[in-house]
């Protein structure tokens, strides 16, 4: 009785994709093919056969000549010319490369297409990152049944994913600099095109990333992240400040939020999960802004494989100072004539909903850059398993770093025919990766200071 038990056991818990044993280290006749066979964060370092997708060779590694630090990125691919363009007349010959999503916005959307440049692999890291990668590649481990990571620090920690839940964790912890500063705007956009520009000064330290950063001084807490909103005027003084804890089901993630018309700052537990984002007419949840951020708890994670898809990339022309916002948002979707798509091999990870977990997200598909670990695409079905909305993150590489971050975030409601667009920066100064900001700079005292300032 006894051993039937105990084999039923085995059996459930080789089942779920998210009972893992804490031990999943990898061994060293895979860590070593890390910068051989395998990029140093785990990519596959060749092309494909039909040489579509090139060869991985370092990626941007030094700013194109004449760029100066503090100015919007040039495009180091201005020279490229679409290959073909995909809309809704030709979408049967090339749906095996496209999300669902994407089949369903060129279905949708007669004004929308995707147009397709040559693949450049261009994503890069420092190599502090490679180094802590290929180190802790050896000592990483998922923790209570996987909301949690163990055995790591600075380095994407599954660089060979065994399952869902580390490849989701990769995107989590991916390197995305170390004290970022930025001015960004959001425009939640009306079917008939209508918008208000709602800026924000968004101020981030990555405490998981950090020079010299250990596993004990992390304490469980991955990031420090603070958002003012600076118009309208509205909305202007609201903060936000957030400490990003990792195991978020052991210690949920700490909120504050301050009120200029109430000048108090009060604890803010409803920004999680699926809670509408901040002043985003509802159009994407908590759990979506940078693609997937938050506790992992309330889905089963399942890693479908590899797939090679056209997704959004080297964004540069959407990043340009040269065009207005009022360039970029149109009715339904922004202006496909500044998007540029690329053909690259994609993590594909199925999340469902978990038995007894409410979300409004029944099922979320991510695809997730094998060179960098950035969700470029996620697919969101509703309750009646229907698809209901669609992400994409446009990335460039911020050379001066390096690192691939998005450039715009945005969040297609496809039954409201509505979308949101996060980090629009073409009329503001450009980010900053390296800013001067400190960790008592993110202190609930220091919130109250900066709020009645």
């Amino acid at each position: 009785m006894k051993k039937s038990v105990l084999r039923a056991g085995a059996t459930l818990a080789l089942s779920l994709a998210w009972a893992l044993p804490a031990a999943a280290e990898l061994p060293a006749s895979q860590i070593a093919r890390l910068g051989a066979d395998l990029t140093p964060l785990g990519g596959e370092r060749a092309g494909n056969a039909s040489g579509t997708i090139p060869a991985w060779n370092g990626g941007i590694t030094r700013p194109p000549r004449g760029y100066r630090r503090g100015e919007h990125h040039r495009d180091p691919f201005a020279g490229d010319r679409p290959l073909f363009v995909i809309d809704g007349s030709n979408i049967d010959a090339h749906r095996s490369r496209l999300s669902a999503g994407h089949q369903r916005m060129l279905e949708l959307y007669p004004s929308f297409n995707m147009r397709v440049y040559p693949t450049r692999r261009s994503a890069s890291a420092p190599q502090r990152i490679y180094d802590a990668t290929r180190r802790v590649a050896a000592t990483a481990h998922l923790e209570d049944n996987g909301n949690g990571v163990g055995g790591a620090v600075i380095g994407i920690p599954f660089p060979i994913p065994s399952n869902g839940l580390e490849a989701i964790w990769n995107h989590l912890l991916r390197y995305r600099g170390e004290t970022v500063s930025c001015m960004m705007g959001q425009a939640a956009v009306t079917a008939g095109g209508d918008y208000t520009i709602v800026q924000f000064q968004v101020e981030a330290e990555l405490r998981y990333s950090l020079p010299r950063m250990t596993e004990a001084a992390l304490d469980n807490t991955m990031m420090y992240f603070k958002q003012k909103v600076l118009a309208p005027t509205r909305l202007a003084g609201d903060i936000l400040l957030v400490h990003e804890t990792m195991n978020q089901v052991r210690e949920p993630r700490r909120a504050w939020t301050y009120n200029p018309g109430q000048r108090r700052v009060r604890r803010a537990p409803n920004v999680a999960y699926d809670n509408p984002g901040t002043t985003t007419d509802g159009l994407r949840t908590a759990d979506q802004f940078d693609m997937f951020n938050g506790a992992v708890d309330r889905y089963n994670w399942r890693l479908v494989g590899k797939r090679e898809l056209y997704v959004p990339y080297n964004s540069y022309q959407l990043h340009s100072d040269e065009l207005s916002f009022s360039d970029i948002l149109t009715p339904r979707h922004v202006n496909p004539d500044h998007l540029r798509y690329e053909l690259h091999r994609v993590w594909v990870v199925e999340a469902t909903l978990a038995s007894g977990a409410r979300h409004i997200y029944k099922r979320r598909t991510f695809y997730i850059d094998e060179d960098s670990w950035q969700i470029l695409v996620a697919d969101m079905y509703d309750t009646r398993d229907r698809l209901w909305r669609v992400s994409e993150g446009h990335v460039i590489n911020y050379y001066e770093n390096p690192l691939i971050w998005p450039t715009l975030e945005l969040h297609y409601d496809l039954q409201a025919r509505r979308y949101l667009a996060l980090g629009l920066d073409n009329e503001f100064p450009m980010c900053t990766m390296d800013a001067r900001i400190r960790s008592r700079d993110f202190t609930v005292s220091a919130l109250r200071r900066e709020g009645r300032r």
